[in-house]
């Protein structure tokens, strides 16, 4: 059971690693213009980091419900609040 989980904690770490370089490459290419298109993507892979962190990291994935609906809810609120954002002014 404990050698399962330090396998999925090393998946997981090689995801994060994965998206934090799509999200550094996309952000830094230079025929790449900040669209709405691309930071939707780059906020996607954002969702998808921190829920790997909210459920996995935080151990948050067996907690109570309420905890782990507080924390994702949290998350989804700042990214559309932030995707908003980008949109208004794009």
């Amino acid at each position: 059971m404990k050698k399962n989980y330090l396998h999925r904690l090393d998946a997981i770490w090689l995801v994060l690693l994965a998206a934090t370089t799509l999200t550094w490459w996309l952000g830094e290419h230079p025929d790449a213009a900040m669209g709405a298109a691309l930071a939707s993507v780059v906020l996607a892979l954002a969702g998808l980091k921190g829920c790997l962190i909210i459920l996995d990291y935080m151990e948050l994935r067996h907690a109570p419900a309420l905890w782990r609906r507080l924390l994702l809810g949290w998350l989804a609120f700042t990214l559309a609040l932030v995707l908003a954002a980008t949109l208004w002014h794009g």
